[in-house]
């Protein structure tokens, strides 16, 4: 049975909302977190968690226990089958996690349910929102066949948000518009296993990520992914994109899927007591690894700007975080956007395209400025105003 009140209702038990119901019950906030599935994913989208997230998440006390479970990867590099294009350095990066963080979402989820399970705070699952009625304080939300009075109603309830619509905000961007396979499996490799790599190819590119127990995450933008691919679609990939000299063979597949990737953004992240993280805010092409970071990002903002309300009583604090967070979501888009059409370009621009990135692999200013960029580094400032 739900709580008949609470300050915050949060919608949606991904990393977003598990992050932003920590980011509350840390500050002593009554959060009440609900999912509408009946049991957590066992697999997951997201591969990395990037040095800023983790900066992020260490301000709630969540990226050490993170780390423990993860692969360490120094630097992330470019390729073009066998040819090292660019590497991106991580180690001198000014942070102190100068390393992305190889690990499954579905072990992120799992690592900030234990720290939030420390706090009394438990996902209460399957629940499912219908409807919010506004009332003098806050909202009345219909939960299944209960309601529950809050303050405040978080959408991290992705893509296909309740909350958004709820809230009736434009949802702008284009749709489905390219196919991916995702995929996560067991290889005999000579490439390095503590570094992400993404080739690109004239198909379209392939990320290759390590993760712990010898999984390597796979995906490949493709013209029509298969319902079901299989090992041979997945080392046709590698063969066709992935190392030649000393090709990668696919042993075993654990887990593989396909989804299609929408580029959108969200016309505002708040319509009154009702606000919106993640990918119910952003959705975009996974080139660079950004999505599941970004939502991060957004939901330790947004849970330290309603704290900070709650605990004066004046909700002009979160005007703020709109005009924080949707910026920051717009340069991710473009970002991921420009990391495909470069691994797209026509045969005819490509030796253009891999001289440029030599050269600027090369150069240690505009080398660190990627590393920065990847890393997330370059958000500090914007999210410090």
């Amino acid at each position: 049975m739900l709580p008949t009140k609470t300050d915050v209702l949060v919608v949606g038990a991904g990393p977003t909302g598990l992050a932003t119901a920590l980011t509350l019950a840390r500050r002593g906030v009554d959060v009440t977190l609900l999912d509408q599935t009946d049991r957590p994913p066992t697999t997951s989208r997201a591969a990395v968690v990037h040095p800023y997230t983790l900066e992020v998440l260490d301000r709630i006390g969540a990226a050490t226990p993170l780390v423990a479970q993860g692969v360490r990867a120094p630097r992330f590099t470019v390729r073009d089958h066998d040819r090292v294009l660019m590497a991106v350095p991580f180690h001198r990066l000014p942070t102190r996690f100068p390393y992305a963080l190889l690990v499954s979402q579905s072990v992120t989820e799992a690592a900030l349910t234990e720290q939030l399970s420390g706090l009394g705070v438990t996902v209460r699952r399957p629940c499912r929102l219908t409807g919010v009625t506004p009332t003098g304080d806050g909202v009345l939300a219909q939960v299944d066949d209960e309601q529950l009075r809050a303050r405040f109603v978080v959408g991290a309830d992705g893509m296909h948000s309740t909350v958004r619509r709820i809230a009736g905000i434009g949802f702008a961007g284009r749709t489905g518009e390219e196919s991916f396979v995702l995929a996560d499996v067991r290889v005999h490799s000579d490439l390095p296993r503590d570094e992400a790599a993404l080739f690109l190819a004239r198909s379209g590119p392939l990320i290759w990520a390590p993760l712990p127990d010898g999984v390597v995450r796979l995906v490949a933008a493709v013209p029509q992914a298969a319902a079901e691919p299989g090992l041979a679609d997945l080392q046709s990939l590698l063969d066709e994109r992935g190392p030649v000299r000393r090709p990668d063979r696919v042993t075993e597949v654990l887990w593989a899927s396909r989804f299609r990737v929408h580029h959108r953004v969200a016309d505002t992240y708040r319509a009154g007591p009702l606000l919106l993280a993640g990918d119910a805010a952003h959705v975009h092409s996974p080139a660079g690894g950004q999505g599941m970071n970004l939502g991060i990002c957004d939901a330790v903002a947004l849970g330290t700007a309603l704290a900070d309300v709650l605990a004066d009583g004046s909700a002009t604090g979160l005007d703020g975080y709109t005009a924080r967070q949707r910026p920051m979501a717009e340069d991710v888009l473009r970002f991921a956007a420009g990391l495909t059409r470069l691994a797209t370009l026509p045969p005819a621009g490509r030796p253009v395209r891999d001289v440029l990135l030599r050269l600027a692999g090369a150069v240690p200013p505009l080398r660190q400025r990627i590393a920065l960029r990847l890393s997330g580094l370059s958000h500090r400032s914007a999210s410090a105003e």
